[in-house]
Parts: C-alpha cells; structure tokens; sequence
C-alpha cells in the first residue's frame, strides 16, 4: 500500500481526481470502479471541471458501483443511481448505458448479483475501484464480520451505518435496512485500488485499517493484501498514523508523485 497524506480534503480529492484522470487518458475504455457518499462529492466534482476545462472524456469509459440499496427506485433521492447522476453521469459526456449499479429493484437479488459480477468479468475486471471508509472500517456495505473473500451479495446493513447515512435522507425512516455491495473479494479484484479519507473522524480507523492486523472486523483492512492499492488521505484524517514521517518521505522522493507535488 502507498499512502499519500495531503495538506487539507480539497487537495486530497484533488489529487484523487487527477489520478483517475491519467488512468483515462492513458487507457480511454476504462473500466472505472465507483463509490458514493459526501467525500467523494468533492472528486466528481473535479472530474467535471476537468471534463468541461480540460476535455476529460469519459466517452468510452465504463463504471461499476460498490453497492446500492435495495428496495429504493432509481429516481428516488436516496438511491445511489441519483446520487451519481446528480454529481457525475449527467455533467460529463458518458454513456449512460455503460454506467452499472446493482439492482436493488430485482425481483431475484442473487440472479442480479450474479449477473453483476458476470459483466464486470466481460468487461475485464475493475481497472481503478475508487473507495472511501466507514465509521467501523467498512468499504463498500461490508459491514464487520464481512469474509474477506465475499462476492457481490446482499446484506443487513449494521445500525451505526443506518445512523450516519440516515441523516442524507428525508426522513430517515425512509432508508433501507438491506442493500447490494461487491463483496471485499470482489472489490480485491480491481486491478488498482484507491482509497480516500478525510476529516478527524476516521482518523482512528484509517489507522487500524491500514497499520493493523488484517481483520474481517475491519473489511478495508483486506486492502493490506492488494498489490495495488494508493492510500490519499488529508491531514487530519493522517493524525493517528505512525508512520507519517515516511509516508510524506515517499511522496516527495518517488518518482510516480513527481508530477503531482506542489499542485
């Protein structure tokens, strides 16, 4: 794992961002792997300046996302179809008939999930999965518990994420109890992993989940095992970390980060 700390959120999300840019450019039908919630608002966001400005084109690219709730149509302002729409799909120049959420909608969930993990295979794997982490060390809806070589599947979501993502809805009661994620196998899959992290409040289990003990109670801690994984985190978010002082080394000797220090 490669860890990245960056002075402030805007500038983690930036390099982010900039990231997936390059991964574009060089190969334009990337297979892009996506998450949602408030920290990644701010690297859509990006990639539509960069889109707009810049002439970023997502023509050919393909995306898959970690997870969906189940029970909630595409239209409704809680499912994460919206979402991406609202902050992405609709800003920028995708088709969207290769952009792919599971279907919380089916009538048979395992079928789905089946099929889910069957195209991600016909379009050759994941190349980039962007993640974020929970409160508990979650990626995707692999709550804790989660096995470390689970497949896409649905799950009974743990009540401290009901808490934190009910406050995006409405009415809270209004969220689903159940959705559909890629499973940690499934996410390990990737070729190139990319995990963003910011804010004081997952200090603490940044920290566990990258310098710990692998463990199923931590599902972002199997990212320990990818052969590819890059860690962008802001200050606040790195504070617990011991080995900051070599994090920060790495950044600005190695030769990958050339081109992005001081931006």
């Amino acid at each position: 794992m490669k860890l990245v700390i960056q002075p402030d959120a805007e500038r983690a999300a930036r390099l982010t961002a900039a990231l997936i840019a390059k991964a574009l450019r060089e190969k334009p039908q990337l297979v892009l792997g996506l998450a949602t919630g408030r920290t990644m608002e701010s690297v859509y966001k990006n990639l539509v300046r960069m889109h707009r400005e810049e002439g970023l084109d997502f023509s050919l690219c393909r995306t898959f996302n970690l997870d969906e709730y189940i029970g909630l149509p595409p239209d409704h302002p809680g499912s994460y179809r919206y979402y991406m729409n609202h902050h992405l799909f609709n800003h920028i120049n995708i088709d969207k008939r290769n952009t792919f959420l599971p279907d919380g909608m089916a009538e048979d969930i395992p079928s789905s999930c089946l099929c889910y993990e069957e195209r991600m295979e016909a379009c050759g794997g994941v190349d980039i999965q962007l993640l974020g982490i929970g409160a508990d060390g979650h990626i995707g809806f692999n709550e804790p518990l989660s096995a470390l070589g689970s497949r896409t599947r649905d799950v009974s979501l743990d009540p401290s994420t009901l808490a934190v993502n009910g406050t995006l809805f409405k009415n809270p009661e209004e969220m689903p109890r159940r959705a559909i994620t890629m499973g940690v196998g499934t996410i390990l899959d990737a070729k190139e992993t990319l995990l963003l992290v910011t804010g004081a409040a997952k200090a603490g289990i940044l920290a566990k989940a990258v310098e710990g003990p692998v463990t199923s109670m931590i599902s972002a801690s199997a990212l320990q095992f990818h052969p590819h994984c890059r860690t962008i985190v802001d200050e606040e978010a790195a504070a617990k970390l011991e080995g900051q002082a070599y994090y920060r080394w790495m950044f600005e000797n190695e030769p990958e980060w050339a081109e992005y220090r001081g931006k």
